[in-house]
């Protein structure tokens, strides 16, 4: 039997799975079943806590998306990590440095039960996105079908975002826009598209489309990637409240040369087993 735990961050849904105590090794086919709402257990991402390669850091964390493709970071998932392991009493530190493909980032258990997340510097050079961009500016005129064109912010957060400031986050064409950026040639790694209202300078309402996904209830690292596009643009202050589908976050982004900073919950759903003969079968 495969042990895992279901949780979630704002309504962005994880299979968490303790790779240290037992012996995990899943193909892409079989990650499509387990987050597979019908069939499956159902998630948005599949999470993997595994022994650091270094002693300089506490955990290493796997991210997946539903459609089997490994991704460099979660926000949401992270915040889902941090009270994994220190729930499990896989640790007993409030903060741990947990090993990513983008990096090591630092979360914090807060007294109230949230989990504060310092995500690391934001990086607006295209070829560290990567984006296929001929310079480097705050907004780009992205090319679309028959034309079109879309005016984004372009940032990468540890994973890859285009940012669209919207008049009405509900009127928004999320379902429809959000899959043609994805996939942009211009985004050879794919793209998550966030879509921002800015309701002032300190508040914002944001829906994101994922890659390899669609759209979610919240995204943690979209959320970090909206604010710095919007204070980049001119549009934010340095901390703001990112309202999402799922519920609220808290990012601040204290100067240019600092981390940004993600506050907000992370919630345990229920524990559960599935049968390896079930998934070896996929």
């Amino acid at each position: 039997m495969l042990k895992f735990s279901k949780m979630h961050g704002l309504g962005n849904d994880f299979i968490v799975i303790d790779a240290i105590h037992q012996q995990v090794e899943l193909t892409s086919a079989q990650i499509q079943f387990l987050a597979d709402r019908h069939f499956g257990i159902g998630c948005d991402q599949l999470l993997l806590v595994e022994t650091p390669s270094t002693n300089k850091v506490d955990f290493k964390y796997r991210i997946f998306n539903a459609d089997g493709s490994e991704v460099e970071q979660c926000g949401n998932g992270v915040r889902c990590f941090a009270r994994f392991v220190y729930d499990r009493g896989l640790t007993d530190k409030d903060t741990i440095a947990v090993e990513t493909a983008s990096g090591v980032i630092f979360p914090s258990l807060q007294i109230n039960g949230d989990v504060r997340v310092d995500m690391g510097l934001p990086q607006f050079e295209p070829i560290k996105i990567p984006f296929h961009v001929e310079q480097q500016a705050k907004t780009y005129s992205l090319p679309l079908l028959n034309g079109q064109t879309r005016e984004i912010g372009a940032v990468s957060m540890g994973n890859p975002h285009a940012v669209i400031v919207v008049d009405n986050i509900k009127t928004a064409d999320v379902e429809t826009i959000g899959p043609i950026i994805e996939s942009h040639d211009q985004f050879p790694e794919r793209v998550n598209v966030g879509f921002m209202e800015v309701v002032n300078p300190s508040q914002i309402r944001l829906r994101v489309y994922e890659r390899g996904v669609g759209e979610t209830k919240a995204c943690g690292t979209g959320a970090c990637a909206a604010v710095v596009s919007g204070i980049q643009q001119g549009l934010l202050s340095r901390e703001v409240q990112v309202s999402l589908p799922g519920g609220k976050l808290t990012i601040s982004w204290p100067d240019d040369q600092s981390s940004v900073w993600m506050t907000g919950p992370a919630t345990q759903v229920f524990d559960g087993e599935i049968a390896w003969a079930m998934i070896k079968n996929h």
